[in-house]
């Protein structure tokens, strides 16, 4: 009685795995290879974190220094930026951050600050270092953050600019494209930002 029962044990289990779908692993397999650009942001997230346009490049700006070859997504509009081309002629201060960074989201309103005290003297503009867009919004919102960021998915700029795998990061560079200072800390505030800038890109807000 056991020996039947044990084997009718065995027909049903092997019916079970021969009845199991196929796709699941393939589903696995390819989940994270997805290309982050294929991301859906709602339209209202967008709208609700009301960035300022990322910069663009001049006609006369193709853009030069480690920074060169690399595009990403604009935050504000999802559009692509030559980060080179649209930082040339201009000194920037480049923020490397991400959504679930604690000691970013004390450095982001110092910068929004910065940002207002140096005008159109420097370029300010965040980096987010992560592939989830959707949270970058939501975080910048929660910040009243409206810098102009993009999307680095892939940590282009970190590996560009030689920068440790660390958060946050921020990246000095000269209107020729050339790094000027990469800044392994957290800015304690507005006067500090404004002192760094001044020593290593000779502009001071």
């Amino acid at each position: 009685m056991v020996r039947w029962a044990l084997v009718g044990l065995i027909v049903a289990v092997a019916a079970a795995i021969a009845l199991w779908p196929r796709g699941g692993g393939e589903d696995t397999a390819t989940g994270p290879h997805t290309p982050s650009g294929a991301q859906q942001v709602p339209a209202q997230v967008r709208a609700d974190a009301a960035l300022a346009p990322c910069p663009r490049p001049a006609p006369s700006a193709p853009g030069a220094g480690p920074l060169a070859g690399i595009t990403l997504t604009c935050l504000a509009d999802g559009a692509p930026v030559d980060l080179a081309a649209a930082l040339a002629g201009k000194p920037a201060l480049l923020n490397l951050w991400a959504y679930w960074c604690g000691p970013c989201a004390e450095e982001l309103p110092y910068l929004r600050q910065y940002a207002e005290r140096a005008g159109d003297a420097v370029t300010v503009l965040t980096v987010h270092s992560d592939p989830d867009e959707t949270k970058a919004l939501l975080r910048l919102t929660g910040l009243n953050v409206q810098l102009p960021g993009v999307l680095d998915a892939e940590t282009a700029v970190r590996s560009a600019v030689g920068a440790p795998a660390v958060l946050p990061i921020s990246v000095l560079v000269r209107p020729d494209g050339s790094l000027a200072q990469v800044v392994v800390r957290t800015f304690t505030g507005v006067d500090d930002i404004a002192d760094t800038v001044a020593t290593a890109l000779g502009v001071r807000a």
